[in-house]
């Protein structure tokens, strides 16, 4: 069967890596099947709603990856209902869910609520004293016909609440199994607000429906309203999608990971420089793996093996050391054009035989911001003190004859097309001339980089050149010279 699925955030800031999550598996799901993966915006709670909250979702899926099939605006897109041509964005179909809730009405299994908020906030204390559940208690439900028409002569606001029948309902849920909820424990949920929005509700019944959605997948706190929405699909005739609810992301604490403990949002680790692909393998390992035994895994080896069933039923904990460790697997598999590109994004052009720099710094970075930093730290001119160059017990003579010998050998081997070659080549030719390692090794290292920590002296010729390294190293023995 081929699958349609949906992901459908609210505009309401930064996309949390959980709602990514979700997006993948959906995404996953669709692709697997040969199917369509939807986007759908989910603004009913206009107070919530922020300035380029829609166009940060569709900017951040298309970053990993993830363009939708439907639902992202077209130039001169129209709506229909079921939205085949254009958004599907919820504050835009308001007539299409007031339809429905009145046909629950005409049907008996919607109602009528005038109760105004003083009479709400009175119930519901009176019941907490009396420790009872907070539930509406269907004041509204048996109005008189006459009683419902002069209230609604003189616009009295009021809501349109779902009439929770009696029964038990049983949610075969693919990741957690049957859960059972009993309808006692179900409050008569508001399904049409004062204003004439819809609530999550009968918006996520109606929508999935005229949709077309096969496969629901959602975060856990769902899991609770869900058999309201199978109420929903009953009464209107419909047939339910299956669902699955996945858990929680977690902090360290076992807490759940918010914006109060640190960055959630996953164009946040974009801009930090972590590459979409790490991203897309990190979170969507988060509480599965497709085979237990490796954790790298390209986006057609995720498709090709998601398995909703294969997902723990428990939270998932964020290991940021792993993220890091992630990227950095995935910068080392890179080329150095393929780096250059990246960097490119982060502000850095480097010319192609600028390219090396990159090569030999990935291993030493975490993410693209930190290659940045290095690679610009590398092609500037190294800025250090004289006694720098000096190895160990050694003195400013020693460290000028270690760097004339080495301007030497490198000036007769010229430039470095493989690196391995270079540096067995150039080691080869310090013992054969009975030299310490470090004594010559250390004052290159620092002539070229001008840093204690750097990439090693072969790998910094490799990337200057013989003349840049040549250049670099003859201004250090000038400099040497000037601290006698």
């Amino acid at each position: 069967m081929k699958e349609r699925t949906r992901f459908a955030p609210s505009p309401t800031g930064l996309l949390h890596i959980g709602g990514v999550r979700t997006a993948l598996y959906a995404y996953f799901l669709a692709k697997q099947s040969g199917g369509d993966f939807l986007l759908r915006i989910e603004d009913t709670d206009q107070a919530r709603s922020v300035e380029n909250g829609v166009e940060n979702i569709i900017d951040t899926l298309h970053r990993l990856g993830l363009d939708p099939d439907e639902g992202v605006y077209r130039q001169g897109s129209s709506l229909s209902e079921r939205g085949d041509f254009g958004p599907y964005v919820q504050s835009k179909r308001l007539t299409i869910y007031a339809k429905y809730a009145q046909q629950l009405i005409a049907d008996g299994h919607a109602y009528r609520c005038f109760c105004d908020r003083d009479r709400l906030d009175a119930m519901r204390k009176e019941q907490q004293a009396n420790k009872e559940q907070p539930k509406y208690d269907r004041h509204c439900l048996h109005a008189s016909d006459a009683e419902i028409e002069q209230h609604l002569k003189v616009n009295t606001p009021h809501v349109i609440r779902l009439h929770v029948p009696e029964g038990k309902t049983v949610i075969h849920d693919i990741i957690r199994g049957d859960v059972t909820f009993d309808h006692k424990e179900i409050d008569d949920q508001v399904l049409l607000k004062t204003d004439g929005f819809p609530t999550y509700h009968l918006a996520v019944v109606v929508d999935d429906h005229l949709m077309e959605i096969t496969t629901v997948i959602r975060g856990e706190e769902w899991l609770s309203s869900t058999p309201k929405h199978l109420m929903l699909y009953t009464m209107l005739g419909w047939e339910a999608p299956r669902f699955a609810h996945v858990p929680l992301l977690l902090n360290a604490d076992r807490s759940k990971l918010s914006k109060r403990q640190g960055d959630v949002g996953a164009e946040q680790y974009l801009e930090k420089g972590y590459l979409a692909e790490t991203l897309v393998n990190f979170i969507a390992t988060l509480g599965f793996n497709p085979t237990g035994d490796r954790e790298i895994y390209s986006l057609k080896e995720l498709i090709d093996s998601f398995d909703l069933k294969k997902v723990n039923k428990g939270g998932a904990v964020v290991n940021f050391e792993k993220l890091d460790w992630m990227n950095k697997q995935y910068l080392q598999q890179m080329s150095g054009e393929g780096l250059a590109a990246h960097l490119q994004d982060f502000g850095l052009v480097l010319e192609p035989q600028q390219y090396r720099f990159a090569e030999i710094e990935k291993t030493r970075a975490v993410t693209l911001v930190d290659l940045v930093e290095r690679v610009r730290d590398l092609l500037l001119p190294p800025d250090y003190e004289a006694a720098l160059l000096v190895w160990k017990d050694s003195d400013a003579q020693d460290a000028t004859e270690m760097l004339k010998a080495a301007i030497g050998y490198v000036r007769s081997y010229g430039d470095v097309h493989i690196l391995s070659e270079f540096e067995l080549s150039m080691k080869e030719w310090i013992k054969a001339q009975d030299l310490q390692t470090g004594a010559i090794l250390w004052p290159m290292r620092i002539a070229l980089s001008g840093n204690k920590v750097s990439p090693s002296p072969f790998e910094l010729v490799y990337a200057l050149g013989a003349e840049e390294s040549l250049r670099r190293m003859e201004m250090a023995i000038v400099l040497l010279q000037g601290s006698r």
